[in-house]
């Protein structure tokens, strides 16, 4: 928009025409950045060009479109300011472009020339169909790489025997190895194997890290062997040092527990965590996984160091294969074979070195294509020779799958970085984070697509997934991909690539300083995204008078949940100094009661802002100011907050989350956000209905039926077409029941739909939503012939059944013959009322997980799991003492899940 204001069209269209060129060549100069390392400080330079360029002119267009459009009494006031403006905002785009010709003569004079290709429809066609059929071998091997697992048998079996063993027991057994061997899923496996769950009573998994914050560490084993509940977890959370570690060290002693500790990376967090564990003889046992040999050896204590071995010639073949080629039967495996074996040899054995290997050959179609990659193969390796370490060159193996990703994936991939180490991504965050950072381009959708940008985001993290860069953590209902995360080496070599081109710093502390860090990286450019992850040493956010503040456009806190000022007053102040700040995470901070500062109304170029589970006190007016804002999180912790009319202004709004509870002063206006895909806690209180009618990409809607409607059949019919097309729908009910069924009535197309609140029927009609794949129940007090109507349901696949979802007085729990003929998981908690459950032949014949937690009044299984053939995965937690017994391995209802192959049973907590 602001190119046609008058005093500086011509300056931004030249600039753009710059722009536009040197485009061309940074996608050529990226492909070439191995070859000089002046290329990478050139492209570095035009990036940061075109980063100063979009400020200047979005800070001006977002002024003058303040000022002026919606003032035009006060313009003729301002117009000696907007000329100032003018010349100031000329003479900064003049540089810039005076910047750019220089490097674009700099680069001729080194020979590199653009690249222009032109390509005909035809050829642009055949290139099409071949994109699709690599996406089609692609899906086909993305599918199972959790469950290709090579060359661990023997490992499995030699560490479960020396768990379950009663003479001579090890108090610690250690998997060492370098990162990616496979430590962590040869211990998840072993976690897992049916002896050992036979063997021990309670379990514990904790993520050790180069962060370890002992206390966390202790808590979390605490939380799970004992399975405590939230108000133990406050005992617990009183409790001094000595206290809980005396705590952690009686559990331990008294009852048979295995406890992981995954990744510890120093023998001084062992000593630190040590004291909680006991030293003498118990019939609890350690196993940790680490890099390092010193940690694994443990002085002064019993000890079993299981050193973990890399794949040999064969199994790194037989992996190759099952990621690279197993889907695709027309290959002739001999022809790859002899060349896949000499690229191996680089991979020594790594199988995460293998598998990012496989993701690029999984690309290639052709034995040429395959000897391109092992040329280049051989040329990173080459450049490796001269180190000492014991499996140099598998960095380059992993470098090489990062340059071989396509230019607009790159920086996708690279903001993955900042996700703290073994965390899981919710996918559905990142994606609006990457929409909000400018990562993601309507361009990069096929002619003719009507994909939003957040659907584009998806595909790209599919394709990152696809390449073995991104490992997937949970799925939904429907297959999409809920959570992510990265291998710690993978994720090492991110962090390289983003300190190469300056595209992210993380700082674990404010007492670093930032401007020292940034002016050593000054060569190649501002640093335009900044991630903190605060310690108990910080004592505040950011630094007022950083001199990077200017420029940074991300800004994301990591750790406030845990952190305590020294003093609230004026804690947030300081960011209003991020003049171009696009992106705002500041979830967690629960301690603290916290204002926002009205100046953050004045952050017009942000595009992301949350402030979930925070303690914030108000929601400040100017935020309307927000007329970029896509996303905004304020599902705060803050009860009876009064949210002003201001929400219609943020016009380009497309992810919307108002608090749990608020009020307003009338009724919320919301008509305007034509670009709306998610609105959690709409109001009927508060808020129009009518409203909704007009939000058309309207997809996800939570909604909280709190009073009496008017009209609410007119206004169901008048929204009815926007209605039909949301997907995922959460009815909150605590007063007009009736009402909020017709509002379910009325969303005929969701595919996920949970009920909160008082329901005592489901509609008669809910058999024929042609697209419910997932209900949740939430303490709805169903009719106990409700059932009838969920059994019929024919394509649900998960349900979950949650604290009272039937009635009080239903004590039987009844699953017919031939019901939920679709289910695939059922998830049931906290039914205390419940005292049998029966399960009759032929019903849920397709469940493969089945969760079952805190329904104490049962004391026995029913005997019809059995009869589920396909139940994969059974999990039971917080149960009666008297079943708990009885599934025992020697127990009298054992032969009942005897046929689970993964059982996942903890005990009640030693406090119930």
């Amino acid at each position: 928009e602001a190119k046609f204001f008058s005093g500086v069209s011509r300056q931004v269209e030249a600039a753009q025409t710059e722009l536009l060129v040197m485009k061309r060549f940074l996608k050529d100069l990226d492909a070439r950045q191995g070859e000089d390392p002046t290329v990478q400080i050139w492209v570095a330079q035009i990036r940061d060009a075109a980063y100063d360029l979009e400020d200047v002119i979005e800070t001006y267009g977002l002024k003058v479109k303040k000022r002026g459009v919606k003032n035009i009494l006060r313009r003729f006031a301002c117009i000696f300011k907007e000329g100032v403006d003018r010349y100031k905002i000329g003479n900064e785009i003049e540089n810039i472009t005076t910047r750019i010709s220089d490097l674009r003569s700099n680069l001729q004079k080194y020979n590199i020339k653009e690249i222009i290709r032109d390509r005909d429809s035809n050829d642009g066609e055949s290139s099409l169909q071949l994109q699709e059929r690599q996406e089609l071998l692609r899906r086909s091997y993305s599918h199972v790489v959790e469950r290709d697992v090579v060359g661990l048998e023997s490992n499995v079996k030699e560490l479960v025997m020396h768990l379950v063993k009663d003479e001579k027991r090890h108090q610690v057994v250690s998997v060492w190895g370098m990162g990616g061997l496979g430590k962590t899923t040869l211990a998840k496996t072993v976690y897992h194997h049916k002896k050992v769950r036979h063997h021990f009573r309670s379990f514990a998994w904790v993520c050790v890290s180069q962060r370890c914050q002992v206390r966390n560490v202790w808590e979390g084993i605490l939380f799970k062997l004992i399975s405590a509940t939230q108000e133990q977890k406050q005992e617990i959370k009183e409790m001094t040092y000595d206290e809980i570690a005396k705590k952690l060290f009686r559990v331990m002693e008294e009852m048979r527990c295995l406890v992981i500790l995954d990744d510890i990376w120093s023998i001084e967090t062992w000593n630190l965590l040590k004291v909680a564990f006991p030293n003498v003889e118990t019939e609890s046992t350690i196993l940790l996984t680490t890099r390092n040999q010193a940690v694994a050896s443990l002085p002064n204590r019993n000890v079993f160091p299981h050193k973990l071995k890399p794949l040999n010639e064969n199994e790194s073949w037989e992996l190759l294969v099952k990621k690279a080629i197993h889907a695709r039967a027309e290959i002739d495996l001999g022809m790859y074979r002899d060349l896949g074996m000499k690229m191996l040899q680089y991979c020594k054995g790594l199988p995460l070195a293998i598998i990012v290997l496989a993701g690029v050959l999984a690309r290639k179609n052709s034995i040429r294509e395959w000897e391109r990659v092992y040329e280049n193969v051989h040329e990173y390796i080459s450049r490796g020779i001269g180190h000492e370490e014991e499996y140099g060159g598998v960095s380059q193996v992993l470098a090489l799958s990062y340059d071989d990703l396509p230019y607009y994936l790159k920086p996708c991939f690279l903001y993955l970085g900042h996700y703290p180490e073994d965390s899981e991504f919710f996918v559905s965050e990142l994606t609006k984070l990457w929409v909000a950072e400018g990562l993601i381009s309507l361009r990069q959708q096929r002619h003719g697509s009507r994909k939003t940008m957040e659907d584009i985001a998806r595909d790209c993290l599919s394709e990152l997934v696809e390449r073995c860069l991104v490992q997937v953590g949970t799925s939904g209902s429907t297959g999409t991909i809920k959570g992510c995360r990265i291998h710690d080496l993978v994720r090492d070599m991110c962090l390289l690539k983003a300190k190469e081109e300056s595209f992210l710093q993380i700082n674990n502390s404010l007492q670093e300083n930032t401007s020292s860090v940034a002016a050593a990286a000054a060569q190649l450019g501002k640093i335009r995204r900044l991630e903190i992850y605060l310690d108990e040493n910080a004592d505040r956010l950011v630094s007022s008078r950083d001199e990077t503040n200017g420029h940074v456009r991300s800004l994301l806190f990591f750790g406030l949940g845990e952190w305590r000022p020294i003093s609230e007053k004026g804690l947030l102040s300081p960011l209003k100094d991020f003049k171009v700040l696009r992106v705002l995470k500041f979830e967690g901070l629960y301690r603290v009661k916290v204002e926002l500062p009205s100046e953050i109304g004045n952050m017009l170029h942000l595009r992301f802002l949350s402030v979930r589970h925070s303690n914030i006190k108000t929601f400040p007016p100017s935020l309307g100011n927000l007329v970029c804002l896509q996303t905004l999180d304020f599902r705060v912790i803050s009860r009876d907050m009064v949210i002003p009319n201001v929400i219609m202004k943020m016009k380009q709004l497309r992810h919307l989350y108002l608090p749990w509870e608020y009020r307003a002063k009338g009724k919320l206006e919301l008509s305007t956000l034509g670009h709306l895909q998610t609105l959690y806690n709409l109001s009927s209180e508060y808020c129009d209905l009518k409203d909704v009618g007009r939000l058309t990409n309207l997809r996800k809607l939570r909604i909280r039926v709190s009073s009496s409607l008017q009209n609410l059949e007119e206004i169901l019919k008048s929204t009815g077409s926007t209605l039909n097309r949301i997907r995922s729908l959460i009815v909150g009910n605590s007063s007009g029941e009736e009402q909020a069924m017709q509002i379910v009535s009325s969303c005929r197309g969701i595919y996920k739909l949970a009920l909160v609140g008082l329901f005592a029927e489901l509609p008669k009609e809910l058999h024929n939503y042609p697209n419910l794949t997932k209900l949740e129940v939430w303490s709805c007090g169903l009719k106990e012939d409700q059932m009838g109507i969920l059994e019929k349901l024919p394509n649900l696949t998960i349900l979950k059944l949650i604290l009272q979802a039937f009635e009080e007085n239903t004590k039987i729990l009844v699953f017919s013959k031939g019901g939920f003929p679709s289910l695939e998981f059922l998830y049931v908690r906290g039914m205390d009322q419940i005292t049998e459950w029966r399960i009759e032949e032929g019903a849920m014949p397709r469940l493969c997980r089945l969760h079952i937690q805190n329904c104490r009044g049962l004391t026995t299984l029913p005997d019809g799991l059995r009869y589920l053939t396909n139940l994969r995965e059974l999990t039971i937690r917080g149960m009666h003492g008297e079943l708990h017994r009885r599934i025992e391995e020697d127990g009298e209802d054992f032969y009942k899940i005897q046929h689970v192959p993964s059982l996942v049973i903890e005990e009640p907590s030693l406090f119930y």
